[in-house]
This record gives structure tokens, sequence and C-alpha cells, in this order.
């Protein structure tokens, strides 16, 4: 799971930088926010201070009583949930790509590539 914050800094200029990238036993609701807590509150990030969430559409974290957003909802209610741009984008990109050989093509290499790195932590997580 990749995690990126976004900000208004000091001169009120919005930042967004990549933060982590968290490996995830399973991606329940309840343990991606057990997880994402930890990490936050081990860089001396207040939830408390959340004033945006943005998940890509799956259930668990768009769900409007158990998702991931819920969640964080009832403990920052100012931390309103919207779908990520980036992923619908994203999408968008993948379905237009699907028409370019050459593009489809590296798309197919590529997911070769991440199915196998994840396979492999799979397996490392069982044992």
């Amino acid at each position: 799971m990749a995690l990126v914050l976004r900000f208004v800094d000091e001169d009120r200029i919005l930042q967004e930088r990549f933060f982590a990238l968290i490996h995830v036993t399973n991606t329940k609701a309840a343990t991606l926010k057990e997880v994402l807590s930890s990490l936050l509150s081990k860089h001396a990030f207040d939830v408390q201070n959340l004033r945006g969430q943005g998940y890509d559409g799956a259930s668990n974290m768009r769900g409007e009583f158990n998702g991931l957003q819920a969640l964080f909802l009832r403990e920052c209610p100012y931390a309103y949930y919207v779908h990520c741009y980036a992923h619908r984008l994203q999408l968008a990109l993948v379905s237009a790509s699907k028409e370019v050989v050459t593009v489809a093509q590296f798309f197919q290499k590529l997911l070769f590539i991440v199915n196998t790195v994840d396979s492999s932590a799979r397996r490392h997580d069982e044992h």
C-alpha cells in the first residue's frame, strides 16, 4: 500500500509527497486503519489533524459503514473522503493504452513482474 500525504505548507502552497510504501498482510479495512494509524503516530502525526482521505473505489476503502474511510471518519469527523482522482486517471490511461500494441505489451510485462514480486511476498508471509 502506498501512502501519499497532501498538505498546505507555511507559504500556503499545496504540496504532495510520497510518504511510505507499506506491506500489509491483508486488505481488511480494520487492518489497514491499524497499520496507517500506527505509521502516522510513529512519525508524530495526529490522526485528529486529518482533513481528507482519498482511496481507490474498492469497497474495503470507500464503504460507508465499515470501509477504511468510515473508520477514520468516526475518529476524525473532518477527514472527508473523496475518490482518488489519480486512480481514476490510471483507469482511463489503462483503457486508452490497450489500443496501442507496444504500450499494452509493456503493461503486460510490468504486470508479470508485479505479480511475481507480490506472490513472493505472500509466500513469505505464509511461513
